[in-house]
């Protein structure tokens, strides 16, 4: 099941699958032929319905922890990386070498840990929006450079 919600960011649109978020995802939307399973829309799901109260509740700046259950596809790899982007607290930021340091790894899995990061299913709840370069610069992002500053202003302001 999915839904779609407006948010400052842009439509985001959120999928359930088995009881847990699995995605969400910017628009514009992709299509089917990413393989992703979403079901046919239901903006009355319970858990669709409480995932877009809480990123709301974020977005004005009431909500700085989700409490949601997710279930992101990916590799062994990729899932520890985004483990570990949870632990990131909101308005914090670390770099992709801190994070390979983290996971018990050198600067050499930076890269490694970026594209792990890229790859991330459910933004903002896991907030791979808070990996910035070792320079402290706004690498990319997968839902644009735009959407990740805008996140990460948000939350600045929100501690001030």
């Amino acid at each position: 099941m999915w839904t779609v919600m407006s948010s400052p960011v842009g439509d985001l649109r959120i999928v359930e699958h088995h009881g847990a978020i699995t995605a969400i995802e910017f628009a514009p939307f992709r299509g089917a032929a990413d393989g992703r399973p979403r079901g046919d829309r239901d903006d009355a799901h319970p858990l669709l319905v409480e995932a877009v109260a809480q990123l709301t509740a974020y977005f004005v700046r009431e909500r700085r922890a989700f409490d949601l259950p997710l279930a992101p596809e990916g590799s062994v790899f990729q899932r520890r990386v985004w483990q570990e982007l949870e632990r990131i607290g909101y308005g914090e930021t670390a770099s992709y070498g801190q994070i390979a340091h983290r996971l018990g790894m050198t600067n050499a899995a930076s890269r490694a840990v970026g594209l792990a990061n890229g790859r991330n299913p459910i933004p903002i709840v896991i907030p791979c929006h808070r990996v910035i370069g070792a320079d402290g610069s706004l690498t990319g992002y997968a839902g644009g450079v735009e959407r990740k500053q805008a996140l990460l202003e948000l939350e600045q302001d929100a501690l001030f």
